[in-house]
């Protein structure tokens, strides 16, 4: 992504939780793939804002992007913090000027080299060669490479029902990723060794997982639920009617004489615990009538329920 992601998502720096998610789900709405099919420009949005949205929601991330610490897609952008921040430049580096007036070792009565060798793990008196020959104190190990940012995107029923991913390293390998049980948006894996190269080994990579919103699937902590429309002859006669799951449709009984709002339960077929378990899939039925059905209408005339269905409501 690499932008600010205040501008991809459309909302103030000073924006509250609320209104970045307020937001985000109006953008994925709009941008979802399932919704544009015809657009790839669309999914790559889509992508953007997900992105914009993860680093926002999280408060710590939000602050060291605010900071000038981390770019828009989480990396560090230097030491101490800030675009170019290092030694030499940026917002967190060391400038000439900071050291005007020192001479030697520091102003009056202060001395600089104390300071710089608690920083390296030195001490007063005869140091020994470190890492590099230089003359810092003790011997120190070799620096590991970098570690590198990854994020992928995972469409929820393969993030239920843990299905294998495929990932693109930097270095244009791929790898399968086998999703953990108890996988949250935004949870991190670690891959050992597979980041930047360094003299003490390679670095790892982290990605970042991030769970796609679904068209009419949606989470409820361990369970998926969905809303299942029914024709009013399924609901007072009952049916056998399919239903989609997160592994693909199944028959489900319909009781003569539902009611819209009825929830029906399908074991198993939520998210997949740590302990190895899942949760289940909640079915809620939404009896569907027809818009002007002179037919129905007639077939009703003259009939009416003699239940009081308002009286709990003291009306």
């Amino acid at each position: 992504m690499s932008g600010d992601p205040y501008a991809i998502l459309g909302v103030s720096r000073s924006a509250g939780e609320k209104d970045i998610k307020s937001a985000y789900r109006k953008l994925a709405k709009e941008l979802h793939p399932d919704r544009n099919k015809d657009n790839p420009r669309a999914a790559e949005r889509f992508s953007e804002v997900t992105q914009a949205y993860d680093l926002l929601s999280d408060a710590a991330k939000r602050a060291q992007f605010d900071r000038g610490e981390i770019d828009g897609d989480g990396n560090p952008t230097g030491f101490g913090g800030g675009p170019g921040g290092g030694f030499g430049g940026g917002r967190g580096g060391f400038r000439p000027e900071d050291f005007a007036g020192f001479q030697g070792g520091g102003p009056e009565g202060v001395d600089l080299g104390g300071i710089f060798d608690g920083l390296f793990g030195g001490g007063r008196g005869p140091r020994s060669q470190g890492f590099g020959g230089g003359p810092f104190g003790g011997a120190r190990q070799a620096p590991r490479g970098g570690n590198v940012q990854y994020r992928l995107s995972v469409t929820l029923p393969d993030a239920a029902k843990l299905a294998p991913q495929r990932i693109t390293l930097a270095d244009g390998k791929t790898i399968d990723l086998k999703l953990p049980a108890g996988l949250e948006d935004g949870t991190q894996m670690r891959l050992a060794g597979k980041g930047e190269a360094g003299p003490g080994g390679n670095g790892d990579a982290l990605v970042t997982i991030t769970i796609q919103p679904h068209a009419f699937f949606r989470r409820e902590g361990d369970n998926v639920r969905i809303d299942l429309p029914i024709s009013l002859d399924e609901a007072v006669g009952g049916a056998k009617v399919k239903v989609p799951t997160v592994e693909g449709a199944v028959m489900l009984t319909v009781a003569p004489g539902s009611s819209s709002g009825k929830v029906l339960r399908l074991k198993g077929r939520g998210f997949t615990r740590k302990d190895g378990t899942r949760g289940d899939q909640l079915v809620t039925l939404e009896i569907a009538l027809p818009e002007g059905d002179e037919e129905l209408a007639r077939r009703l005339e003259g009939w009416r329920d003699p239940r009081d269905l308002r009286a709990r409501l003291g009306v």
